[in-house]
């Protein structure tokens, strides 16, 4: 096993622990906050390799990232989905390999994945209304996507958690439907605040909803926060005594939200992006070509968190590079 090597950190003494790996800019989704004309390919599907990816959760591990989680785009429309996963989930050092998908090929194929070695699932559910969920998503997959969820629940992944972007019509008419959801599932649900991209502007000012509104409904019926993990996302997580899962929520707007950034986003093509919204972002790929590369890509790494900013823009509505989330993997 590769010895460990000095934890990174940046010049705010954040370490970072979680990586957040995109496969694919592809989805098969046509998302209204996100791709609601769908995915239009604007040059060569040039992805990273299967190699390529071993080579840099390789190269991340030993630094202190112990957990991996793959995102898109849609994950699951790479056909080697399931050797990707093992490439993560059998790198020395990695503890959680983890996936966030739309659900879209879920029931079907969760056992190759789980066998590959995935141990924690994410599933984007925007709404649990029938109507709902094809209007955001234009895909009548609702039932479906839930079957899944409930495979997965019935399956050996030690963590089952839903997306559901936070949109001003959802809170609207409060969040009873998703408590219920909950009651009896051991399932994290966590609305994401809708959050502006360079694409969006316009949908963001008529559908964004600030997180209070989830904060403020979830106290009033009861809900406690709930202790946070080293290693846990930006979500802040709620329990209610009857109730076997939780509901969360992840804030961008909140003062501080910044504060305990603890991963690194790169993207399908090989760039390493130091924020969601930021900028540009540091070319990795030709160092993820051979293994001996190793020590060079490390160092790229380490010197490239020394530009690592306080806190995003998006109080200065300025989203960076990010056109939008499918490019990045939110």
């Amino acid at each position: 096993m590769t010895a460990p090597l000095r934890p990174l950190t940046d010049g705010y003494e954040r370490r970072f622990r979680y990586l957040r790996l995109s496969v694919t800019e592809v989805c098969n989704f046509r998302c209204t906050y996100c791709l609601p004309d769908g995915y239009r390919k604007t040059g060569p599907l040039h992805f990273l390799e299967p190699d390529e990816i071993g080579r840099l959760v390789a190269a991340f591990a030993p630094m202190g990232l112990a957990k991996v989680r793959l995102t898109g785009g849609e994950p699951s429309v790479r056909k080697d989905l399931a050797e990707i996963i093992a490439r993560a989930a059998t790198t020395p050092g990695i503890a959680k390999t983890c996936m966030t998908t739309n659900g879209w090929n879920l029931a079907r194929k969760l056992d190759e994945w789980t066998g590959a070695g995935l141990t924690h699932l994410n599933v984007s559910i925007d709404s649990l209304d029938r109507a709902g969920f094809e209007a955001i998503t234009g895909h009548d997959r609702l039932h479906a996507v839930l079957d899944g969820v409930d495979a997965a629940l019935a399956s050996s992944l030690k963590s089952v958690k839903v997306n559901a972007v936070l949109l001003r019509e959802t809170a609207e008419v409060g969040f009873a439907q998703w408590t219920e959801f909950v009651r009896e599932r051991p399932v994290s649900v966590r609305f994401i605040e809708l959050m502006r991209t360079g694409d969006n502007k316009a949908f963001f000012e008529a559908h964004h909803a600030s997180g209070n509104t989830v904060r403020d409904w979830l106290t009033a019926h009861g809900w406690l926060p709930a202790e946070r993990g080293a290693d846990d996302g930006p979500a802040v997580e709620y329990v209610h005594p009857d109730h076997a899962g939780r509901i969360g929520l992840i804030a961008p707007y909140a003062p501080g939200f910044c504060d305990s950034c603890n991963r690194l986003r790169v993207t399908a093509r090989g760039r390493m992006r130091l924020c969601l919204f930021g900028d540009g972002g540091v070319d990795l790929r030709p160092l993820l070509q051979s293994d001996g590369d190793r020590g060079e890509l490390q160092t790229r790494i380490r010197e490239a968190l020394t530009g690592k900013t306080r806190t995003h823009g998006l109080h200065q509505d300025d989203p960076g590079a990010t056109r939008n989330l499918s490019l990045v993997g939110g």
